[in-house]
């Protein structure tokens, strides 16, 4: 293809192999000169045109003739604002809005936040940003100490990453099949979320391979650098290449905080009264959303059956497999209830701070057995707050929303 400008005797050629132009070309002379030229351009590229053509027959296959374009796999931003806009996080919390900026700069975070102030999120985003989908290793890595904080990291990784194309997520902690681990690593994986000891096992046999991770975080840093789980994390970092990112995310000594607007109370009963106290507090509380906690996946399973009074529920532990567990909206969670008191302080603020989340106001309820009494006793000490018992009247102006915005507005002089 040729086209000729007389005036400015300017003549421009399309590349039959990329489809471009290529640079304007001027010809040597006048009128004479410029036809010469043109002449010559055009009876080059008439073999590469014909060349170019293809027949068609009746009752041919036209399709498998096109030459389709390789599928654009590169991941955008645009993809992660879709499903964020999405799930409706309409503003970053201040912790996110500082925290996802340097992390996507490469920089090492070292990041201490609160409970209930998007911790997981503000990791994970970047880390989904970061992957090459043209690849198929092991590119991210999430630590946590317990299977709990992996399954939340792992449901928020699928749930952002639906319209990215193919983002392969693997979760591996302990107490569950290492089999099952072994299968799913063997296929394509992108990022794994996994605790200390499961993860060095499977690295150590080959099964799991980091040569190729980029980042890695430590979800609850204080506990992974503990004694308990450091020399697995400096046996695990070893192996990752000197070049990696390291993301340190730690809600310690920021928890309590979070208690500011959360009501605790709680109710003494015998191990037997205990369904019989849910279903009282059902009939007798305004609930968006609740979170019951239970010490064992064992007991998880039985009470889901509330459902049979009207009410829909499902259940989760970490034993299940992962295509089996789900995720609830956790802003629009008001009520917590401790089915089984905890006996760790730092087990019971992250239970009873759920409805803490993004500032948010709620209601903490203990059922405590006679045997829970000194642990009662033990975390009123440690956080210098007594727990007080559940009163016979329910004020709704300490969960729910409406009734909250009244009693402030009569507070007003």
């Amino acid at each position: 293809m040729s086209t000729t400008r007389t005036e400015n005797a300017v003549i421009m050629g399309l590349s039959s192999q990329n489809g471009q132009l290529r640079s304007p070309v001027k010809p040597s002379g006048g009128p004479r000169g410029e036809a010469t030229q043109t002449q010559q351009q055009t009876n080059h590229t008439q073999p590469q045109a014909q060349s170019m053509t293809t027949t068609i027959k009746p009752g041919d296959n036209w399709k498998k003739t096109l030459k389709l374009l390789p599928k654009d796999l590169r991941i955008k931003m645009l993809d992660l604002l879709m499903r964020i806009f999405e799930m409706g996080w309409k503003k970053p919390s201040p912790f996110q809005e500082e925290s996802i900026p340097i992390a996507l700069s490469g920089r090492d975070i070292l990041a201490r936040a609160k409970n209930g102030t998007g911790k997981s999120s503000a990791h994970d985003i970047p880390l989904l940003k970061r992957l090459d989908l043209k690849k198929d290793t092991v590119q991210t890595m999430v630590m946590v100490p317990t299977g709990g904080p992996a399954l939340q990291v792992s449901q928020i990784c699928i749930q952002v990453s639906k319209h990215m194309g193919g983002v392969k997520v693997v979760m591996t902690t302990g107490g569950t099949n290492s089999g099952d681990d072994v299968l799913r690593l063997d296929d394509t994986v992108h990022m794994v979320i996994a605790a200390p000891g499961r993860i060095l096992n499977l690295i150590k046999k080959g099964v799991a391979k980091v040569s190729h991770v980029q980042v890695i975080v430590l979800d609850e840093a204080d506990k992974l650098l503990s004694q308990d789980f450091l020399q697995l994390m400096e046996d695990i970092i070893l192996m990752l290449p000197e070049d990696r990112q390291i993301l340190l995310y730690s809600t310690n000594l920021m928890e309590k905080l979070t208690l500011k607007d959360i009501t605790q109370y709680y109710a003494y009963v015998t191990e037997h009264q205990k369904v019989h106290g849910l279903t009282t507090l059902f009939s007798r509380l305004q609930l968006n959303q609740m979170i019951i906690f239970f010490n064992c996946s064992q007991r998880v399973e039985w009470p889901a059956k509330i459902s049979q009074l009207g009410y829909f529920c499902f259940y989760v532990h970490a034993k299940m497999r992962q295509e089996h567990q789900n995720c609830i909206d956790i802003q629009a969670v008001n009520v917590v209830i401790n089915f089984d008191f905890s006996k760790l302080e730092e087990t019971y603020l992250r239970h009873i701070g759920r409805p803490g989340h993004f500032g948010h106001f709620g209601l903490a309820i203990n059922l405590i057995t006679y045997g829970d009494h000194f642990n009662l006793k033990g975390i009123e000490e440690q956080l210098g707050k007594e727990r007080k018992p559940i009163p016979s009247n329910n004020d709704k102006s300490l969960h729910v929303a409406e009734f909250h915005s009244k009693a402030v507005e009569n507070e007003k002089p």
